[in-house]
């Protein structure tokens, strides 16, 4: 199970190497592969940079903000091309991806509450607290403050964490020098698979060609079989242009009909598909007039969460001023303001895929007489 998971983690990025998914599933061989695939992992995930951004120490509330268009590498297709044999096993039955996907829908709702109430109860901490910190800027604790100001006694447990995580950047920083000595013997490794590889075909080769001599030699009714195998390749040629012409008259009758129907659509449904043309056009230029508008700086990232009331007066504490905005401060109005307008795009975005989609099926329903399709 082990490894079968990390073969389809591995395609699911968009590692494309053969060779590792033939590994044997009892892990008895491929630790070379491992390696090229940690190093592909190293260099185009950002692996450790990811380790080290999850396994951070948070002392400030944060949330992730990200306003960036949805870039989608080419990775889907070249995984419908390179899918690992552990994914195409059995067909999998409809009413069970209905039925994922329900629970789907479950779990996200109920994260989605869980997230509500967590905000409501981070809003509490920061109104309770505000004009409490010494830093202007920030103005209130946040819940890892707040807890060390209720349990002074932790203090020696977050102190841990951040002398592992000082020992983890440290050792980052060794890696960062060493890197090129790593990627040099990476390049030595790949020289010598291929040559390995190179190696393997020919010796696959000269064993094919002393193959079929000694099948000739030793079998007495190889020449009757070969000229039988010359007999069916000729029957099979004749049958091959028998079909072509035959396929090239009928596709000249389909043409034709083709023809005939285009020009009676024309004349009926013109009207509509002008229509269509016209609404499709209407959405593109909407999202053209959205990306030719003055480039904004894109969001992307972790960002500490600073409560800034409405009114701050009436509440600073310890006779402190009114906290200071930072310079690279992002209002929440603006973030929920671009999402939005990112949700409107996508939602038209679907819509038209889903017509799209029902005028498909209308089509397929058509050419299926006595089947009558009801909706789930």
């Amino acid at each position: 199970n082990q490894i079968r998971f990390v073969k389809s983690a591995l395609w699911y990025h968009g590692y494309d190497r053969p060779e590792l998914y033939q590994l044997p599933a009892d892990g008895s061989a491929g630790s070379r592969e491992l390696l090229l695939a940690f190093s592909w992992m190293l260099h185009r995930l950002g692996l450790l940079e990811r380790l080290l951004a999850r396994n951070r120490v948070k002392t400030g509330d944060e949330t992730s903000v990200c306003t960036c268009e949805d870039d989608f590498p080419d990775i889907q297709k070249s995984t419908t091309e390179t899918t690992p044999e552990c994914g195409l096993e059995d067909r999998v039955d409809v009413r069970y991806l209905q039925w994922l996907n329900g629970r789907l829908r479950f779990q996200w709702r109920s994260l989605h509450a869980q997230h509500q109430e967590q905000c409501k109860l981070l809003h509490k901490i920061h109104l309770y607290t505000s004009g409490s910190h010494v830093d202007q800027v920030l103005g209130h604790f946040s819940v890892t403050e707040t807890d060390l100001v209720r349990q002074p006694e932790k203090y020696k447990q977050l102190l841990q964490l951040l002398e592992s995580e000082t020992m983890q950047l440290e050792a980052f920083l060794e890696w960062k020098q060493l890197e090129p000595v790593y990627w040099q013997w990476m390049e030595t490794v790949l020289d010598n698979m291929a040559e390995e590889g190179k190696m393997c075909k020919s010796q696959d080769a000269h064993a094919e060609k002393r193959r079929l001599p000694k099948l000739t030699s030793c079998c007495p009714w190889a020449d009757n079989l070969t000229g039988q195998i010359d007999r069916l390749s000729r029957d099979l040629m004749t049958l091959q242009d028998h079909l072509q012409k035959l396929v090239a008259h009928r596709k000249a009758a389909w043409c034709e009909k083709v023809k005939a129907r285009e020009e009676e659509l024309q004349k009926e449904e013109f009207s509509a598909t002008a229509r269509k043309i016209q609404e499709s056009v209407e959405l593109k230029l909407l999202d053209l007039t959205r990306l030719c508008a003055p480039e904004k700086n894109k969001m992307h990232g972790l960002r500490r969460l600073v409560l800034r009331s409405k009114h701050p007066a009436s509440k600073t504490g310890f006779g402190q001023c009114v906290p200071k905005q930072p310079v690279s401060a992002v209002g929440a109005t603006e973030v929920i303001r671009e999402l939005r307008t990112r949700e409107a795009s996508l939602q038209r975005e679907l819509e038209q895929l889903r017509e799209e989609c029902r005028h498909r099926l209308d089509a397929i329903a058509e050419g299926l007489d006595g089947v009558i399709c009801i909706s789930p």
